[in-house]
């Protein structure tokens, strides 16, 4: 079983936790936007599909997500020094499923650029944000990666269409979905 922290954050507790199996059906429940993570190792470029995508702080930006150890992606992202969190859009579902697939080559479908930096940016993504990785941190069977913002598609006129609305592509329960007027209560 897998170490658990105490509340005090030092020593192993004495409460057990939830199977890994209930933990995942509980969280299909919960949405989350769907964003690609891209980057360049060396001369490779790597990218691969995100869920876990969160804002941490506003003041400096940064924000997090979080990458299994054993993803094939892990060891070019524990040398990396930036990448490029892209934002996808509702009528992105195939460049998801092609991030998040096993064993292809993900940039071979095309529909990216490489910024002036070097870095991978998909180009129909409505958004995104160029970030140096500040922190690694290893938790349970997953890392923690914390990214401070430097640039993005706002400072970048032209790498996508800027003003317009467009619907988030959005997880839940294994299904894509969009948001949109429709949606909102």
């Amino acid at each position: 079983m897998t170490e658990v922290l105490s509340r005090a954050g030092g020593g192993p507790s004495d409460l057990t936790s939830m199977s890994p199996e209930e933990f995942k059906t509980l969280f299909r429940q919960h949405p989350a936007g769907v964003a690609v993570i891209t980057l360049r190792h060396r001369d490779r470029l790597v990218g691969f599909t995100a869920t876990s995508v969160i804002s941490v702080s506003a003041d400096p930006p940064l924000i997090a997500f979080s990458l299994a150890s054993g993803s094939g992606s892990w060891g070019p992202l524990a040398e990396a020094e930036t990448v490029v969190v892209n934002f996808l859009s509702a009528e992105q579902v195939e460049v998801s499923a092609r991030f998040a697939t096993r064993g292809i080559d993900r940039f071979a479908g095309g529909g990216w650029s490489l910024l002036e930096t070097g870095e991978p940016v998909l180009d129909d993504s409505p958004r995104w944000i160029r970030a140096e990785i500040v922190q690694r941190t290893p938790i349970g069977s997953s890392q923690l990666v914390c990214l401070r913002a430097i640039s993005s598609s706002l400072d970048h006129p032209g790498t996508v269409e800027t003003d317009a609305p467009v619907p988030p592509l959005v997880y839940h329960d294994r299904l894509y979905h969009q948001l949109g007027d429709h949606s909102a209560l």
